[in-house]
C-alpha cells in the first residue's frame, strides 16, 4: 500500500468530515493507479464572486518524481469539482505514465556531433 501524505485544507470553507472523507476516497483511486505519489495536497476553495456558476473549487497538487502536477477545477458544486478534479487528474497520470513507458520502448539516438569522435 502506498504510504502517501494527504493533506486537504479549505479557503473561506469549513471542512466537514463528510467532505475530507469524500477526498480522501477519491484520492485513493489515483494512489491505487500511482505507486509512485509522495504527497498530494487538496485545496478546497469557496470563491467570494458573483458568478455562483464558479462558486466553488478544488485544487490539488500531487508530488511524484519530476514536475508536480497541479490542477483546477471550479463548478458551482463542490462534490462535483471534487469528482471533475479526480477525474483530470487520472487522465494526466495516465498520459504521463503512457509517455514515460514510450521513451523507454523507443529511445532516440543522441547525434554527439564531434565529441563522438576519437582524436
Amino acid at each position: 500500500m502506498n504510504n502517501a501524505q494527504i493533506l486537504v485544507s479549505g479557503v473561506h470553507l469549513d471542512l466537514t468530515d463528510a467532505l475530507k472523507e469524500t477526498v480522501c476516497a477519491k484520492v485513493e483511486r489515483l494512489l491505487r493507479h500511482n505507486p509512485r505519489i509522495i504527497r498530494v495536497h487538496v485545496e478546497l476553495i469557496r470563491s467570494r464572486s458573483r458568478d455562483h456558476s464558479r462558486e466553488f473549487g478544488a485544487q490539488i497538487r500531487l508530488e511524484v518524481p519530476g514536475p508536480d502536477i497541479v490542477v483546477r477545477e471550479e463548478s458551482d458544486d463542490l462534490y462535483k469539482s471534487i469528482d471533475i478534479l479526480v477525474d483530470k487528474v487520472d487522465r494526466q497520470l495516465r498520459r504521463r505514465h503512457r509517455l514515460d513507458k514510450e521513451k523507454r520502448n523507443h529511445p532516440h539516438p543522441t547525434d554527439l556531433g564531434d565529441l563522438g569522435r576519437v582524436a
